[in-house]
């Protein structure tokens, strides 16, 4: 499959209550001479997100910013905008991040992939203004990574970072998702980009990566993902359950898919056991364990780990992830042994 050079990308942008950012992450996709079209969906927003969005049109006529009244959530929204997007090739951008300039000639220069994803740059808001003076020309490096290594990268534990290929945000291609027909879960509101990777990716996607670094991603203690429902969690280990259900997949990636289902209905269970407590009581906790002796193990380990967590060196997730110099971090090393 040949590199595509031309204006074919879409830039979706699902934002709530983002007045601040979203102009930032609008210019920074009109800047792109690749860009085609840039979809703004207000998804229920109480400040004055879509009026922020207008004011960074470079009047080109590729902006268009759709209202929802009420909020849908990430996954809806983003449907929409692909129900309504015209372009060869999709691009998500979250409202409170940016692309680094140059970015999607980079991906796009690069053939032969279903997904493409590119390196990634923590940092604080105050570092944003001139962050790419500051970004290092790291070489590409394509290498392409599989579904296992995808999802062992979305598998957390405590006291140790996050594997790396979790956050990346790549391009898709359009014919792909119309070929398998695959779009986002609307029930998720967690996890919904893992799920919709993971699909391709069992589906027979190839998914590329390079270590040029393009997208800037905003680090702050109170993001959205650090604040989800008990819910939502269910909904995700639920949504592996289906892929295994309706997948002919190899056996290591369905034992790697089982392990990351595991992780999560631990979390779930954990969580679900907190909530009882609180709401209704001591009693109703110990009954829920009665009933599910299952979450026994889960909910044990996951109060012991709260109860030591004073000991370990405090920090928040804001710090942990602008561990480097100057609180900037890349998400990839410079090279595959992570030397310069």
């Amino acid at each position: 499959m040949e590199a595509l050079m031309t204006t074919d990308v879409c830039v979706i942008i699902a934002a709530k209550n983002a007045e601040s950012t979203i102009a930032r992450a609008v210019a920074s996709a009109l800047a792109e001479p690749e860009c085609a079209e840039v979809i703004v969906i207000d998804d229920g927003s109480s400040d004055d997100t879509e009026g922020a969005a207008h004011g960074a049109d470079d009047h080109s006529g590729r902006l268009t910013i759709v209202r929802l009244e009420s909020n849908r959530g990430p996954s809806a929204a983003r449907n929409h905008a692909l129900s309504i997007s015209r372009s060869p090739v999709l691009a998500i951008l979250d409202a409170d991040d940016f692309f680094l300039p140059g970015r999607l000639g980079r991906l796009l220069v690069e053939s032969d992939w279903d997904l493409i994803a590119d390196n990634i740059a923590f940092i604080d808001e105050a570092a944003a203004t001139d962050i790419a003076e500051k970004i290092e020309p790291f070489q590409p490096q394509p290498r392409l990574i599989g579904l296992i290594e995808f999802v062992e990268g979305n598998i957390s534990r405590r006291g140790v970072k996050r594997g790396e290929v979790g956050f990346l945000k790549p391009l898709m291609r359009r014919d792909f998702l119309e070929r398998h027909s695959i779009r986002y879960r609307e029930p998720l509101r967690l996890g919904e980009d893992y799920d919709l990777y993971l699909r391709a990716l069992a589906n027979g996607a190839r998914y590329k990566i390079i270590r040029s670094c393009g997208y800037a991603a905003i680090v702050r203690s109170n993001s959205l993902s650090g604040s989800h429902r008990t819910e939502d969690l269910k909904r995700l280990y639920e949504a592996d359950r289906m892929i295994l259900a309706g997948s002919t997949l190899e056996s290591e990636a369905a034992v790697a898919i089982r392990r990351h289902e595991r992780h999560i209905k631990d979390r779930y269970q954990h969580r679900h056991f907190l909530d009882l407590k609180r709401e209704r009581g001591a009693m109703a906790a110990v009954g829920y364990l009665i009933q599910q002796p299952d979450a026994v193990p889960a909910v044990t380990i996951g109060i012991l780990a709260d109860k030591t967590e004073r000991f370990r060196q405090p920090h928040s997730d804001a710090q942990a992830a602008l561990g480097g110099a100057g609180g900037l971090r890349y998400l990839l090393p410079a090279t595959a042994d992570g030397q310069r």
